[in-house]
């Protein structure tokens, strides 16, 4: 059997399965009397006599616990390809605004989805207040490409959040390229098992390590992903400027749970399709989406380009009203705002006034709850809530 090196100076054995690389990645040569995933490094500065030199100088700029959850999240990203570089952040805006603001400047032009994460109108607002020009238009039906000419960068989220509307990737990479723009996809929804942006031609994967990376909603984290060597550069240097980086314990504490990402993912995405199958039968949900849908606005495209489809689901009920009283007869879902634990969450996502959603929007949220229990959770809840 032939091996392929990773980047750690480990070996998976060819064509290894997600689950034998979440399990092992990023994880260092063995040495005798010591724990196999090495523990935090709390360390503010390092020994350094003489000439700075070597990888660890200073904390703001590198940390050995960052290093092993760097190449883990790399190997997830892009097995087997080489020169793939892997960037921990404090929280996944923190990542996200390391590529926007490291790759513009004043007069460049950035395309951006108009149905993203609740969070890209501040971003906007903030790149538009340094002279960038912002463009955008909706993921669904790469409609991004009406807008791309003159652009420095296309900033792609696929599934969006919280519609999960999906566009192709390897289209809009191509046709950004073609006009010389560098392409980030969020891929916070998908998840490295999920979707590849890298081996779809963009230059950047990007994602909150907050939700499903970690999965257990106790660590804040992001990261950014990416093969162009000048690019990375640019988004390292802007992660010393900002000093956005994450405690080492928060590191540890995603490298430890990535081990379980494949089993949690499995579970989940089954169960959100179980869930979204009995929803499709309810009479009083209306607008469901889930990529895994057959039926699915997006599952053509979502088919060729993904390999799992999320943990999400989202519908509407038919008022503001209903879809409280839903979430309050809940029994095992946390009404939550974040999404990819273990524990089931939901919300009314026009609570907080950012997406253009309907009142009776429910963006839910599939844990590892018993598939079974779950779904009759559901149900009795909207059939509780009808009264």
């Amino acid at each position: 059997m032939n091996d392929a090196t990773t980047s750690a100076g480990r070996a998976f054995p060819e064509g290894a399965g997600d689950g034998t690389r979440a399990v092992r990645a990023g994880l260092p040569e063995p040495v005798k009397h010591e724990p196999t995933l090495p523990g935090p490094v709390f360390a503010a500065h390092f020994h350094l006599p003489g000439d700075p030199t070597g990888p660890y100088t200073y904390g703001r700029d590198e940390n050995p616990t960052w290093t092993l959850l760097e190449r883990a999240i790399g190997e997830l990203e892009a097995p087997g390809q080489d020169g793939v570089e892997a960037l921990v952040f404090a929280s996944g805006m923190a990542a996200v605004s390391a590529v926007c603001f490291s790759q513009l400047r004043a007069g460049d032009a950035v395309v951006l989805p108009d149905d993203g994460y609740q969070a890209l109108p501040l971003v906007r607002t903030q790149l538009e207040a340094y002279g960038i020009e912002v463009r955008t238009a909706p993921t669904g039906g790469d409609a991004q490409l009406e807008v791309l000419d003159g652009a420095k960068l296309l900033w792609i989220e696929t599934p969006s959040n919280p519609g999960l509307d999906v566009c192709d990737v390897r289209r809009l990479a191509n046709a950004a390229h073609a006009r010389g723009a560098r392409v980030a996809v969020d891929n916070t929804l998908a998840t490295p098992l999920g979707q590849r942006p890298l081996e779809l031609g963009a230059d950047f994967s990007v994602a909150s390590g907050t939700k499903q990376l970690t999965g257990h909603g106790d660590v804040l984290l992001g990261y950014v992903t990416g093969r162009d060597t000048e690019a990375m550069a640019a988004v390292r240097r802007w992660r010393k400027i900002a000093g956005a980086i994450p405690g080492p314990m928060e590191a540890w504490l995603a490298h430890r749970s990535i081990a379980t990402l494949q089993l949690r993912v499995d579970r989940q995405n089954a169960t959100a399709l179980a869930l979204a199958r009995a929803l499709r039968e309810r009479p009083e949900v209306t607008g469901l989406r889930y990529p895994g849908l057959p039926d699915d606005p997006a599952h053509r495209t979502a088919a060729r380009q993904m390999r799992r489809y999320g943990c999400v689901v989202s519908f509407t009920l038919p008022t503001r009203a209903r879809a409280d009283r839903f979430l309050d007869a809940l029994r095992l879902v946390d009404d939550a705002t974040s999404f990819g634990g273990v524990r089931s969450t939901a919300e009314r996502r026009g609570r907080w006034g950012g997406d253009a959603v309907p009142e009776g929007f429910i963006r839910f949220s599939v844990g590892a709850e018993d598939p079974e229990d779950l779904v009759a959770d559901v149900l009795r809840a909207l059939t509780a809530s009808a009264s």
